[in-house]
């Protein structure tokens, strides 16, 4: 059995601590069974992001008319679309892989790993240990229990960025925010979609004010299902066909493609992590303390497989802390998770940071909140959105930020300032006694602090 001083398990945020452990002259071995640079890079945020830009010029493109600008959309090149972006996510995969083969003090074992003892994995046959190990393996697509689903053809997020031609029709279970994106990415292309939403809203762990805004939008845009299930998939000639229940109405969705967006599970199940004395909550994700280390002591994790916040962003904050944490023990640094904002981009897109009204409620937080229309600004107005708003809300005793969530234009931008804001723990005389560019579209969240009743 080989030994190691470090075993890393996943090759996305992971990366960061292997890099940083081989620099320092450990030797260090990196577990990957698929292409390097773990799921943002490969099938999450960048090519998504890529492919939707996609949709984002097509929509600016069809609504010149608002601005005495005549064009017309004379063909998508569907091709071109995915090629643009699985050509440079592939390169990127191949380079990082190739970078860390090249790297000194760095061995990848290019395999599925698995637990067989205490600090102990099996990888392609072979058998390594080390003194330390991280698990930062991310999770996969859930597939739901529908009668009839196995028997049929259907996608997940991992392959709906590389669908090589694009479907007449498409049905999306659920409406969260992969359903939000896929289905602003195939509709604004020219795909006829249809999303079933188990809940009476989309994006329900949005803010209300937020969630209900999107959904009014999306009604507008796509055929949507609220309070819906499908009770059955089965094929009708080519279509797929979904028996699907909304409201208490039965009624049959046919379409060419299905994608189910039903949410991602951490991978501690293929890693058999109870081998070496790790354990999980009751949804399989991995349980660590403050500083990321597991009830094993040596034995790390982070990332989608904590489930803390399944964002890219906080898997890099995670890796920081725990490359410090195992590096230099005597100074180790608790997790701060405060002020972690997150973005839909969808379209419109949707952002928050803090918490939500809802939640400042079931808080008892002594809370205000004031809301803002973009449509009401110079820029707003200039640019025509008539749907896009900023909220806030802040302690009525402290005046501290205690949440911003925005819906328009721009909003994963615009978010930014007041997530620095919040994790400097600023209060809102950080916004409101700024001075903004006029009549630049940030004046938007300026006015939406300068609302609040403090």
């Amino acid at each position: 059995m080989k030994s190691f001083d470090l075993i890393v398990i996943g090759s996305g945020s992971g990366l960061e601590v292997s890099s940083a452990a081989a620099d320092r002259g450990l030797s260090v071995a990196v577990i990957e069974p698929g292409p390097f640079g773990g799921t943002c890079l490969n099938r999450g945020c960048i090519p998504s992001k890529m492919l939707i830009h996609s949709a984002d010029v097509i929509e600016t493109v069809r609504n010149a008319g608002r601005f005495g600008i005549k064009t017309e959309v004379t063909a998508v090149d569907w091709k071109a679309i995915v090629e643009r972006v699985t050509s440079m996510v592939d390169s990127d995969a191949l380079a990082v892989e190739q970078g860390n083969r090249e790297a000194p003090n760095i061995t990848v074992f290019k395999g599925s790993g698995r637990f067989v003892g205490h600090k102990a994995l099996e990888v392609g046959g072979e058998r390594i240990t080390a003194r330390t190990i991280l698990i930062a393996a991310g999770g996969r697509p859930t597939v739901p229990d529908i009668d009839g689903l196995k028997d049929v053809q259907f996608i997940t997020s991992d392959q709906a960025l590389r669908v090589p031609e694009q479907p007449k029709s498409m049905v999306l279970i659920v409406g969260g925010y992969i359903a939000a994106e896929m289905a602003h990415f195939f509709g604004a292309l020219g795909t006829e979609v249809a999303i079933v939403e188990i809940g009476p809203r989309m994006l329900l762990q949005e803010d209300d004010d937020v969630s209900s805004r999107f959904t009014d939008i999306y009604r507008r845009k796509f055929r949507l299902l609220l309070n819906a299930s499908v009770k059955r998939v089965g094929r009708d000639g080519k279509q797929l066909a979904l028996d699907v229940e909304s409201d208490g109405r039965r009624q049959t969705l046919s379409a060419e493609m299905l994608l189910v967006a039903t949410g991602r599970r951490p991978n501690t199940d293929l890693l058999d992590v109870a081998k070496t004395g790790v354990t999980v909550d009751e949804r399989g994700f991995v349980k660590a303390d403050e500083y990321l280390e597991t009830e094993v002591p040596g034995i790390w994790a982070l990332g989608d497989i904590v489930g803390r916040n399944q964002l890219k962003h906080n898997a890099n904050l995670e890796a920081v802390h725990v490359a410090n944490n195992i590096l230099d023990p005597e100074h180790r640094v608790a997790v701060d998770y405060h002020a972690i904002p997150h973005a839909v981009f969808a379209s419109p897109q949707v952002v928050s940071v803090g918490v939500t009204e809802r939640q400042a409620r079931q808080q008892n937080l002594p809370y205000v909140s004031a809301s803002y229309a973009y449509i009401d600004t110079g820029y707003g107005a200039a640019i025509d959105d008539r749907d896009g708003f900023v909220k806030v809300l802040a302690n009525r005793e402290t005046k501290e930020i205690l949440g911003c969530h925005i819906l328009g234009t721009d909003a994963s931008i615009l978010i930014q300032e007041v997530a620095n804001a919040m994790r400097m723990r600023l209060t809102v005389d950080a916004i409101t006694q700024s001075i903004y560019v006029h009549p630049a579209l940030p004046e938007v969240v300026q006015r939406a602090f300068w609302s609040l009743d403090l």
